[in-house]
């Protein structure tokens, strides 16, 4: 069986990732959530999605247990800014993968984990 991770290989990954931060980082409404290291939180993220979509566990090895909920607890995160988070993703998403369908496998995976990022 064919992994999420597989099936859009890591490079398609990484765009995704690259063009999804470059879009948060300037984004007026969620962008002060992300007043870090633009390097690891690329990285973070690439190491996560890899180990969410199927890929090796390169997380876990690195960091140990994802628990994404606690991590993200001392930011304040309500709809609004899950709703943005969501919208900057789906444009990195479609900017990237040419196939649509794939596109929105892959988007399909988003909206509840960052419904569970939401903590306030």
């Amino acid at each position: 069986m064919q992994t999420l991770y597989s099936k859009i290989g890591p490079e398609n990954l990484k765009a995704i990732i690259d063009g999804f931060y470059d879009l948060v980082f300037a984004n007026e409404k969620i962008g002060h959530l992300f007043k870090t290291d633009q390097a690891l939180v690329r990285e973070k993220q690439y190491q996560f999605l890899t180990q969410f979509l199927g890929g090796p566990q390169l997380y876990s090895a690195n960091y140990g247990h994802p628990k994404m909920r606690m991590r993200h607890l001392p930011h304040r995160i309500d709809s609004d800014s899950r709703d943005e988070w969501l919208n900057l993703m789906r444009e990195s998403i479609y900017e990237v993968l040419e196939d649509k369908r794939l596109a929105e496998e892959l988007y399909n995976c988003f909206p509840k984990l960052a419904n569970h990022m939401v903590n306030r």
